[in-house]
């Protein structure tokens, strides 16, 4: 079965930082998805360099990507290029933490790493 990345990108809806009540995927820590036969590759980043949670999160997200049909392998990097910002979040994820929505950002709008 071939791997979808949509099917992907539902798992990481389902991978929270502890420390906030977002998933991974809205706060915009998700860089890149690569799928090649039955491997996947995440790029992720944190919300700080300091965070002590970035290894429990990517073994959160090693774990449920892993239990997908058709993934063998899965690989979790943690870059802070480019350094994260709260920019990068989600009209939901910004409402949810109280931040003004993007003036910008629209749901049909494509970034780099989606």
């Amino acid at each position: 079965m071939a791997i979808d990345k949509e099917q992907i990108i539902e798992v990481l809806k389902q991978c929270y930082d502890p420390e906030l009540p977002v998933d991974l995927w809205s706060l915009g820590l998700i860089y890149d998805i690569k799928i090649e036969n039955t491997k996947v590759d995440i790029t992720m980043s944190l919300t700080t360099p300091g965070c002590g949670m970035g290894q429990h999160m990517a073994e959160d997200i090693k774990t449920k990507v892993s239990s997908l049909d058709g993934v063998e392998e899965t690989t979790v990097e943690v870059t802070f290029q480019p350094p994260w910002n709260p920019e990068m979040m989600k009209d939901e994820a910004k409402e949810k933490l109280g931040f003004s929505p993007s003036k910008t950002q629209s749901e049909n709008v494509s970034t780099e790493w989606e």
